[in-house]
This record gives structure tokens, C-alpha cells and sequence, in this order.
């Protein structure tokens, strides 16, 4: 017994109380996501996540979702391990398996669980704390379909092949101390005719009881507690019905012409409308609270419809996976697109929320991840050419055996031409039959010996009749061979199955072919026949990921038949995987010699997918968990060419290719120099070079600054200087500077003197006499005669540079009363100082126009 995951159990405790979390399930719905290998309970009042669990061992396979108020039990599909989750305590374990791939499901009402296999027709129930087997198990013919339960637990199989559904009672449980334990047999109580034998159908449970679509005639029957009743539907072709029915209106789906009918109670119809488009088939529709909630396969959309038949804003996802999941649980509709990180949650006034699966502010969540580049869109798909729609062809290899007083006609699928086969007629001894189109076999019973018979056979679609084609003649008696013994089954690493078989005993006459019949989920088709005790069923032939078992019948010299031999074991066919889907490689912008590779899991074909081999640049790399490589050790911006490829029991599938750039060193280019009298702006442009380019301004002599790669300034310069100013620009690969030169304009000032009314004054301002004289010029920033420097007229024009702080000095014997500290340094007798207070500076005579010395 192995936990499904170590932090299960410390989940719930988290919480404070178990039975706090069984309380909230009552709307609430598990969901599955297949990349991230995990299941996650949707909260359907607040449309959020609030409990994640990982299931990391089913990642990218498929899983069976089963869950009541109390458990939740999982089956990989790819594997066929079943887990049982108890949400009292959130402790899960895997302790059963099954035969792998689809045919096997498990069913799950409050707490009674069976597991059905449908191939076997075998239904066990189960304990669903432990999934240990309750009482024996109940035997249907091999080919069931259904089993699931109704509103009032009842669990329903149909039987195909004798065209009955059975209602299944689980075995009664008893208190016993603390707990309860289930003793005794489940029970069949009911049993009753839903159509032909070897038709195809359909089951939908509801609230009481199930209705049953015959899809070989259109027949709709439902069984419940009421009286039976039957109505036969006026289909295009074969319909499809929902797992389940909330209410009384049954939706019912014809993929083939993307038609959808709602039958009521009473047979009549309700609605019916077209869904509009033709990208793909149908999924059933579901209805509820009077709107059809219909999916197409793919997963993209569910359209949305009234009760008018009138068209509502759909529901879309980006990048489904494959099929959506729909389900009803008190009073709410969850969507979910296992492919997808995200569901939709649609209340009863059919408001849509989206609900993000990989929320990590919840039990369970992720620690925040660095963020990797988004991986390429798919590209954008074409618009499908419409098919031309004819009758279908004629079946293919149609032979009949004769039997004792019986004979068995069996047929090879005939070409549909467009439109869905609805069913196989045969005709024969004055009769005809209908054969459901998954059955392509029949045994006529009621003959004479030693009379000839011939039958002949068509199928049948929505354009009508095809071409019969006649089988061999054939003459029953009672000279019939033994039938083989027991097939046993293995499937082939090349997508091929072989049957083999012991020889049966001709009772004194030659065994001269054998015919075998391959049994899956809802009926059986003829697999082939052999003229020794082996078959081998070419690949491609019977579908991958899907259970099949076995029966042969052995023909003698005669042309006479024995009865079917026991069914052989079931077995999953397969072959290697699918190329990898939308394999995207990027830049790493924050490293160096670094690409990002993700990609889309492909179809696994009947097999887990064990690894993915990543290669590039002569390195190899496996991929055992998730669809992500980070590939490193690369030349900077060096072209990597990245191939990626599947690995399962089949082998290695197709290689996906694509290619990316790492970071290469930024490339600079400059633009423009715009200087002023103290600052510089340098326009430039970056080439990050695939990555993110960080960038930075030095000068000599002044103040830099960083920050953006489109223009940055230098301060504190000095009016009519040139300087020499670097760009530098650094990403991940590396880092490189670019220079440019420029010149900051001259900032020229007035040496300004009173000229004032006292005759003194005006001669000192502008000749020479004892002492000091005029607009006095000093070496230094004080007026000291020794370091005077010279002197200037009024109106005398100077080139200025900066300023820096000295003595005080007023302006008194001037035409403003200017006092300041400040000295600018000038252009005189080399570079001088002048008061301030005796020079205008140009331009608003603004200070700040000069850097500080």
C-alpha cells in the first residue's frame, strides 16, 4: 500500500478541523489537472480552489474522477491504479489495481463503490475506504456498458448483447461497534428489455432510475419506479447521452450532424437546435436549470443554449487538452478542461466564473515560481473543409458459419462516407435483423440442418442505405467442432495484438479457420480469423489506450461453427507516443547560454509516457517529470536547435524540432547629444540581444545616472566645456560601452556697474584710480588687493563656468542692492573669480545655470 503523497494527511490537519472540510463538499467539485498532476476541490459559492493535492505518479495520464460527500476515488486510466481518498482526513492511498486503459471505471454513491469492468462484464463492489472486495462479484456478459448509479444508489449495466439493462442493489451495511462494515452480496433487483440484442446503446441515470438510448433504432426508454416507458426519437444518427441527468429532460446528441434534442418526462420534445460550426464532433450535451450546456471534442468551447433554442455566449478555454467535464453537483455546473489551468464554475442563474486550478494561496499551493517565457501559440487552426456526405459503402468480408440449428454471419466495417454508421442490417431466411454498428456480428438461430442459408448484409446512415453484400452459403448441422480453449491476449510494442488459442477438437473433421472476436466496452466486433491456433491484429487496427479481451470460434471443413470459447484476458493496446505537441524553445533573458524548451504531452498510445529526450547542442537530456527543460552551456547568441521526443514501452516516438536564440551581448547605438549649460541628454537605442538590457551614463567631470536604454543625462557640467560621454549597456552575456562627444553651450554674464549720479560712483566704475577699481577681478573668492586679478568696464561681457562660495560681498554702488556669497568663476587672465553681486548672468541671471566649482 503506497500514500499517495507523504503531505496528505497533514493537509487536513492544517485546517484545525476534519470535519470541518467533509462540510464544505456539499457544492463543491474535484478536479483533475493532467499536466500538473494534481486534484483540486473547487469551491462552487466561491468559484476558487481551496485544497490542491498532488497525484504526481498519473501525471500526464488520464484520470477517472469518481466522488460522494465522503470519498473521492481515482483511477489512472494509463496504469489503471485506483486510490481511495477519505476527506474526513484527506489521507489517500493506491491500494487496488486494474486492468489498465479505458473499459474500466469505478462507481461511487455516498458510501457504496463497485468497479465495473466492462470488457469482463464484471462488477465487484468495493469498499471505498479500503477498495477491498465486498461479497462476490456479479457476472454480465463481456461488452457491458453503463454501471453507474441513480439518485436512489441503484447501480445500472446494460448488456448489449441481450439488449437488457439490470439494476444492481450493493450489499447492506451494519453498525459494528464505532464503525460500520458492509456484509453479504450485492444484489440484482431488476432487469429489463431497452432494445434488440446486439444493438448499440447509450445510458443516462437519473434521479430515479436511467433512460436508455437504443442507438440502433432510436428507441429512448426509461426505468425507474414509475412504468416503463419507450419513445422512439427522431435522430439524424446515432446519439450520445450524458453520464448522468439532473431533472427530468433527457439531452440528447447526435455528433455526426452536431444536432441536440431535449425529451421530457413524457416522451415529447422539448427542444431541438443545430450547434452552429463544424470544427469538431459533439461531446453530449447536459441539461440544466432549462439551458444545453454542449461541448465540442476538442475542448475549446461549450455552446450554450436556451430552452428556445436560442444561442447564448458560449464558454471558451484556451488550450483544453482534449474533452471537457461536466458535472452537476447541489446546484452548480463545474467545467473542467483537464488540459487547462483553469475551470468554470456556472451557477443557477447560469452566471459563469473562471476558477483558477493553480491558485497557491491554498491548501496545498506551489511556493511562487520565477516566471519562464510563455511558450509559442499554436499556430491558428484552418477552417475544415465541409465532407461530402453519401450513403455508406458496402460492408467488407461478410462470412457466415453455420452452427448446430444457428449460424454466425460476422462483417468488417463498411465506409461510412460522412456520415456515422447507424446501424448494420442483415437479411436472411425470410428475416431481417438490425446489428448495432459496434457489433458487426449476429448468430441466426432457429434453423434446419442440412438446408442452405445466405445472408446478406448493409449499413445504414443518415443518407440512407448502402450496398448489401452477400455472404457465403452455409448449410447448420449438428456436426460442430469444439469450441478452442481459452484465448489468451498480449499486446505488442508495435501497436499490433496477438490472440492465441489451444486447438479445438473437430470431433473427426478439419478445423478449417478460426474467427475471433474482439470485446470491448459496449459491445464486440469481429477482429479477424486465422487457419492456425494464432491471430495477430495488425496495428492501428483496434484502439490504443483502450481495453480489449477476446473470443474465437473454430469453423470445420464443413463451413460449421462451434460455440464461442471463454473470453481471453483483457489487454490495452499500444505503440510508441505522439510527436510532443506545440514545442516551443525560448530565450532565457536573465541568463547566460540559456534556452527555455516546453512543449504539450502528446497522445501516450496505450502506454505511460516514461521520459522525454531532449537534445541540443550534442547534449541529451531526459525529461522524467513535467513538460519543461532548461538547457544551458551555450554560446552567447548562438541559434540552438532543440529536438524532443516521447519515450514509452513502444519506443521513441517522432521528434519535435525548433530552435531558439540565448542572450547575445547588447548592441548600443547613439542617437543624438542634447546638451544645456550643466546637462547633457544622450539619446541612444539598445539591442538587448534577446535578454534585458540594464544601462548606465559616466562623464569626466561630472554627474552620470542610469536606469533607461532610451536617453539618459549627465548633470553638474560646466558651461562651454566638451566632454566625452560612455554609454554602457550590461545584460546576462556580457557588457558594452559606446561613447559620444559634446559640447555644453558658453553661459556669458554682464559685468554690471551703478553708473550711478555721484561722480565718484561713475568713475569708479570705469577708470582707473587708487585702490580698488570698477568690476574688481580676483584669483581667489575674497576680495584681497594682492589677488586682485584685474578689472572690467560696465557692460563688459565674461564668459562664466561655475560658482563657488567666498566672501560677502554688497552691491551697493550698483542698480540692485545684491548681496551673495557666491563667486563665478570667469574667463580672465585665464580662469578668475567676479562677486555675483557684479555680474547679470544670461538667461534670468539663474545660479543654477553653473555647477559648483
Amino acid at each position: 500500500m503506497l500514500a499517495l503523497t507523504a503531505g496528505l494527511g497533514l493537509t487536513v490537519l492544517g485546517l484545525g478541523a476534519a470535519d470541518e472540510a467533509v462540510a464544505s463538499f456539499d457544492a463543491a467539485s474535484w478536479v483533475w489537472s493532467r499536466g500538473k498532476g494534481e486534484v483540486s476541490r473547487v469551491n462552487g459559492v466561491t468559484a476558487k480552489i481551496d485544497t490542491r493535492v498532488d497525484v504526481g505518479q498519473a501525471r500526464g495520464h488520464g484520470l477517472q474522477v469518481s466522488q460522494s460527500d465522503r470519498f473521492v476515488i481515482l483511477r489512472d486510466v494509463t496504469t489503471g491504479a485506483i486510490a481511495s481518498m477519505d476527506l474526513t482526513d484527506l489521507q489517500a492511498f493506491w491500494n487496488q489495481q486494474s486492468s489498465p486503459g479505458i473499459g474500466v471505471s469505478v462507481a461511487l454513491h455516498d458510501k457504496s463503490a463497485f468497479v465495473v469492468d466492462s470488457v469482463q462484464g464484471k462488477v465487484q463492489q468495493v469498499d471505498p475506504a479500503s477498495l477491498q472486495a465486498v461479497g462476490q462479484p456479479i457476472s454480465f456478459p463481456p461488452g457491458i456498458t453503463g454501471g453507474a448509479f441513480d439518485g436512489k444508489g441503484r447501480l445500472w449495466i446494460v448488456a448489449p448483447s441481450e439488449g437488457t439493462v439490470t439494476a444492481v442493489t450493493p450489499a447492506p451495511s451494519a453498525t459494528e461497534g464505532a464503525g460500520e462494515k458492509v456484509t453479504g452480496d450485492p444484489q440484482r433487483v431488476r432487469t429489463e428489455p431497452v432494445g434488440g440484442a446486439s444493438h448499440d446503446f447509450e445510458l443516462t441515470t437519473l434521479d430515479d432510475g436511467v433512460a436508455v438510448l437504443d442507438r440502433t433504432t432510436n428507441e429512448l426508454t426509461r426505468v425507474g419506479d414509475t412504468a416503463t416507458s419507450r419513445v422512439t426519437l427522431p435522430l439524424t444518427g446515432p446519439g450520445t447521452l450524458p453520464a448522468h441527468t439532473d431533472g427530468s429532460t433527457v439531452a440528447v446528441t447526435v455528433p455526426d450532424s452536431r444536432e441536440v434534442l431535449g425529451i421530457d418526462a413524457a416522451g415529447g420534445v422539448k427542444a431541438k437546435f443545430t450547434v452552429t460550426g463544424a470544427q469538431s464532433q459533439l461531446q453530449p450535451a447536459v441539461a440544466w436549470e432549462d439551458y444545453y450546456y454542449v461541448a465540442d471534442t476538442d475542448g475549446g468551447t461549450v455552446h450554450v443554449f436556451d430552452q428556445a433554442g436560442q444561442e447564448q455566449k458560449p464558454i471558451t478555454f484556451q488550450r483544453p487538452g482534449g474533452p471537457l467535464e461536466l458535472d452537476i453537483r447541489e446546484g452548480y455546473l463545474f467545467i473542467n478542461a483537464p488540459g487547462s489551468s483553469t475551470a468554470r464554475v456556472v451557477d443557477g442563474e447560469h452566471g459563469v466564473r473562471v476558477v483558477d486550478k493553480y491558485a497557491d494561496d491554498v491548501l496545498g499551493g506551489d511556493p511562487p515560481k520565477v516566471k519562464t517565457p510563455p511558450a509559442t501559440p499554436p499556430p491558428e487552426k484552418k477552417k475544415p473543409v465541409k465532407p461530402v456526405v453519401a450513403k455508406p459503402g458496402a460492408p467488407r468480408n461478410v462470412r457466415a458459419a453455420a452452427g448446430n440449428a444457428e449460424a454466425r454471419v460476422t462483417w468488417q466495417p463498411a465506409a461510412d462516407n460522412g456520415a456515422s454508421i447507424t446501424k448494420y442490417v442483415v437479411t436472411g431466411n425470410n428475416q431481417t435483423f438490425q446489428v448495432g454498428a459496434s457489433q458487426r456480428s449476429l448468430v441466426v438461430s432457429g434453423l434446419t440442418n442440412g438446408e442452405t442459408y445466405q445472408f446478406a448484409v448493409y449499413a445504414v446512415n443518415r443518407k440512407g442505405n448502402g450496398p448489401p453484400r452477400s455472404s457465403n452459403p452455409v448449410k447448420p448441422t449438428s456436426e460442430v467442432p469444439d469450441p478452442p480453449g481459452t484465448p489468451v491476449a498480449e499486446a505488442k510494442p508495435d501497436g499490433s495484438v496477438t490472440v492465441t488459442w489451444p486447438a479445438a477438437n473437430g470431433q473427426g473433421l478439419a478445423i478449417a479457420r478460426y474467427t475471433v472476436t474482439g470485446v470491448a466496452e459496449g459491445g464486440s466486433a469481429p477482429a479477424g480469423d486465422a487457419k492456425e491456433p494464432t491471430l495477430t491484429i495488425p496495428a492501428g487496427q483496434l484502439e490504443y489506450g483502450k481495453q480489449y479481451a477476446f473470443t474465437v470460434v473454430s469453423v470445420n471443413e464443413r463451413g460449421a461453427g462451434s460455440k464461442a470459447s471463454a473470453v481471453s484476458n483483457s489487454v490495452v493496446p499500444f505503440t510508441k507516443p505522439g510527436k510532443p505537441e506545440n514545442l516551443a524553445a525560448a530565450t532565457v533573458s536573465d541568463k547566460a547560454g540559456t534556452v527555455q524548451v516546453t512543449w504539450t504531452a502528446p497522445a501516450d498510445n496505450g502506454r505511460a509516457i516514461s521520459k522525454y529526450v531532449v537534445k541540443a547542442g550534442g547534449k541529451s537530456t531526459d525529461v522524467t517529470d513535467g513538460t519543461a527543460a532548461t538547457l544551458t552551456g551555450f554560446g552567447a547568441g548562438e541559434t540552438v536547435a532543440v529536438e524532443v521526443l516521447a519515450v514509452n514501452e513502444g519506443g521513441e516516438s517522432e521528434t519535435a524540432t525548433a530552435t531558439a536564440r540565448t542572450v547575445a551581448p547588447p548592441a548600443i547605438t547613439v542617437t543624438g547629444t542634447d546638451t544645456a549649460y550643466t546637462t547633457a541628454t544622450v539619446g541612444f537605442s539598445v539591442d538587448a540581444g534577446g535578454g534585458k538590457a540594464t544601462c548606465a551614463l559616466t562623464v569626466p567631470d561630472g554627474t552620470g545616472s542610469d536606469g533607461s536604454c532610451t536617453s539618459l543625462k549627465a548633470s553638474k557640467l560646466a558651461p562651454g566645456t566638451g566632454y566625452t560621454f560612455t554609454v554602457t549597456a550590461s545584460n546576462a552575456a556580457g557588457k558594452v560601452t559606446k561613447t559620444a562627444k559634446g559640447t555644453t553651450p558658453k553661459l556669458m554674464g554682464t559685468a554690471t556697474c551703478n553708473n550711478g549720479d555721484s561722480g565718484d560712483q561713475k568713475t569708479y566704475c570705469d577708470a582707473d584710480v587708487d585702490g580698488r577699481n570698477g568690476n574688481e577681478i580676483f584669483k581667489i573668492t575674497q576680495q584681497v588687493n594682492s589677488q586682485q586679478a584685474g578689472w572690467v568696464k560696465d557692460g563688459t561681457r565674461l564668459q562664466a563656468y561655475c560658482k563657488k562660495t567666498g566672501d560677502k560681498v554688497d552691491a551697493y554702488v550698483y542698480n540692485s542692492n545684491k548681496v551673495s556669497t557666491w563667486w563665478i568663476q570667469i574667463a580672465y587672465e585665464g580662469k578668475t573669480y567676479i562677486p555675483w553681486a557684479w555680474l547679470n548672468l544670461d538667461d534670468n541671471d539663474n545660479l543654477d545655470n553653473l555647477p559648483t566649482c
